[in-house]
């Protein structure tokens, strides 16, 4: 297995979302490069918030942006760039967190684990 990129450590360390209710403890990170430079993640996490019980998951982001493509694969990608892109996919897992319950297609990107 190849070392890990900057991009995927980053992207697979656990955090707190910014009102502080929710953590996500992420136990593993797949990064799957394809062909057309289009790159899925997939976590595999349990979330800790209050006043519920924790639950594990796996959760699969789909990331067609080529525009990252260098920022994933590069062995010193520029601090802004990777810094945006670990902020725009925690706010994609936020918002599959805030809305699996309600919206089909975000339900489909998660399966929740005994």
């Amino acid at each position: 297995m190849p070392a890990q990129t900057p991009a995927e450590r980053a992207l697979a360390r656990s955090y707190t979302t910014g009102d502080g209710q929710i953590t996500f403890h992420i136990s593993d990170l797949s990064v799957d490069h394809h062909a057309d430079r289009s790159v899925t993640l997939t976590y595999w996490l349990t979330a800790v918030g209050r006043g519920h019980q924790d639950e594990r998951w796996v959760f699969t982001l789909p990331w067609d942006d080529k525009s990252f493509a260098d920022v994933f694969t590069s062995t010193a990608p520029d601090p802004d760039r990777l810094r945006q892109l670990v902020h725009l996919v925690h706010a994609l897992l936020e918002e599959w967190w805030d809305t699996k319950e309600h919206d089909r297609r975000s339900a489909k990107m998660g399966r929740r684990l005994p």
